[in-house]
């Protein structure tokens, strides 16, 4: 089976993850587990070992070595639940055949179209196959495509009896959350290194991710009657307007790149009497991440001086930090990556993550694991697409990572 029909397969199981579930509640959408019991029973089918799902929804297995060999224990990750910034139910995927380089009506009844005006690496796929939605919801390529392209290097790998030393498969719930680390068994998995395959473009390695911390400000006002309200009102919405205008207008993602951090508003609800506003915090410099912070808490000292005590009330929690310093000492598995997409014939491309992986916190865990692409574009969205030529040639990368070791 290639790589594609996997993940047509696995874009059919609903499993957006849920960031207002209960912190003890793990996976936190209990839709997630009806695919983590298939892919376990899909390893088991393949002939891998201990092959099961956890109390907590994560999927484990052990490929043997097939060889006598000291090689270390490599250890390939994925995850199976997709973003909650897009809707995940009901996908209907198709295939794009030959692709001419223009226009693709996703969907016609609702005039959703992507074109290569608004998204021009389209253009770089002329002749290729790509893996659309319907345009009424996301694809689920992030990151069921690199939970496909995992199970069809096994496939490959034992079909073909290629030598290899042992192998460990880790499939976890919830990264789109920032949770998806939190229950996995570093010590059990048993692997001395891996890599995540959940990154975007063809060819691109990432071990550089952002430091992320998230904030939630609650204002808390006083409501008092429009017909009566001099002097007695504290508008907790007009208040949290103006912690926000605190902050750096050109600090967000609409105007930054790269290594340019920022400081996100996700979301804000409330009313006079209080109101509330979420936000993320990143930055790759360590030191600019804590200015960050420090900026928040110094806007809301700031404002409870002028408006009285408890009016803003902060609280900042670090979600994951930066891969970097946990992998540059074992640097050989970035010039491993390249070789195995040279091999591949892909051209293998170092950039930092705006983002996250689980990749991050596990390395910090002790497994050293940064990560690798999957071929996809657009995650989140309903613009989101993956060639199936991509899918293909990651396949070949992670059968000529294995052969290495």
């Amino acid at each position: 089976m290639r790589a594609y029909e996997r993940l047509l397969k696995y874009v059919a199981y609903h499993t957006t993850s849920d960031d207002n579930a209960p912190e003890d509640k793990c996976p936190t959408t209990d839709r997630q587990r009806l695919l983590g019991q298939a892919l376990a029973e899909e390893l088991r089918a393949l002939g891998l070992t201990n092959a099961h799902m956890d109390d907590y929804g994560y999927v484990y297995g052990t490929l043997p070595a097939n060889c006598e060999t000291n090689r270390p224990v490599l250890g390939l990750i994925a995850h199976m639940d997709t973003s909650p910034a897009a809707s995940g139910e009901n996908v209907r995927p198709r295939i794009v055949e030959q692709y001419d380089g223009g226009d693709i009506v996703l969907n016609a009844e609702k005039n959703v179209v992507m074109r290569p005006k608004e998204f021009p690496s389209l253009l770089d796929y002329k002749g290729q196959d790509l893996i659309v939605t319907d345009g009424t919801t996301l694809l689920g390529g992030d990151d069921k495509a690199g939970i496909a392209e995992i199970f069809t290097a096994l496939e490959r790998l034992i079909q073909e009896n290629i030598p290899h030393g042992t192998i460990k498969v880790g499939i976890t719930p919830d990264e789109e959350t920032g949770r998806g680390a939190d229950h996995f068994d570093v010590k059990r998995f048993g692997a001395d290194y891996a890599y995540t395959v959940d990154g975007g473009k063809l060819g691109e390695i990432e071990y550089e991710n952002f430091n992320a911390a998230d904030a939630k400000v609650t204002v808390n006002g006083v409501s008092v009657h429009p017909g009566d309200s001099k002097m007695k009102m504290k508008n907790a919405i007009l208040m949290a307007m103006e912690f926000h205008s605190m902050l750096p207008v050109f600090e967000n993602p609409a105007f930054t790149e790269g290594y340019e951090g920022f400081s996100h508003l996700e979301g804000i609800q409330g009313h006079e009497e209080q109101t509330s506003l979420h936000y993320i915090i990143r930055d790759h410099d360590r030191e600019k991440f804590e200015q960050k912070k420090a900026r928040f808490q110094k806007i809301a000292d700031y404002l409870n001086d002028k408006y009285g005590a408890d009016t803003i009330v902060l609280k900042m929690v670090d979600s994951y930090y930066n891969m970097k310093e946990q992998i540059e000492p074992h640097i050989f598995l970035i010039r491993d990556a390249e070789q195995a997409m040279r091999e591949a014939g892909v051209d293998p491309l170092v950039v930092p993550i705006r983002g996250g992986t689980d990749g991050a916190r596990l390395s910090y865990m002790g497994l050293p694991c940064p990560n690798l692409s999957t071929g996809g574009h657009n995650f989140h969205g309903r613009f989101e697409y993956i060639p199936v030529q991509s899918m293909d040639s990651m396949v070949e990368v992670l059968l000529n990572l294995v052969r290495m070791k």
